[in-house]
């Protein structure tokens, strides 16, 4: 991932979604390493709140294959379901503070999260 500054991508259908309950954030945060990641989509079944998302492969024309899966951490209730789910061991739980730390060195692709300047070559699109 690039050291640029990561926001929410607020074009992504998981935007769509009822927020996260509750006045705390959770004390543990899910983190998918993503290098072990296979995308079999184990995790997503267990889920109570729908937080888990695929990240297509990087073939647009078969964006099944080499796809994998990325927490929505402003969704994550820290239940860890998904991390006793996942048959690779790839779903590591992490106080919330350092969830994020975790985030960039685990995380190979996302789209829920994506650079500023991406956010603004989206509105860029939609606008023109």
């Amino acid at each position: 991932m690039s050291d640029e500054t990561k926001v929410e991508n607020p074009f992504h259908t998981a935007r769509f979604k009822p927020p996260r309950k509750g006045k705390k954030p959770p004390k543990l945060l899910a983190i998918v390493h993503q290098s072990g990641c296979t995308g079999c989509e184990v995790c997503i079944a267990g889920c109570p709140v729908d937080s888990i998302e695929l990240v297509p492969g990087p073939d647009p024309l078969n964006p099944g294959y080499q796809q994998m899966v990325e927490i929505d951490l402003a969704r994550c209730i820290g239940c860890q379901n998904c991390s006793q789910d996942c048959p690779w061991e790839t779903i590591t739980m992490y106080q919330h503070d350092d969830a994020f730390i975790a985030w960039g060195n685990e995380t190979l692709a996302s789209q829920l999260y994506i650079n500023e300047s991406e956010v603004d070559k989206i509105k860029d699109d939609v606008a023109g």
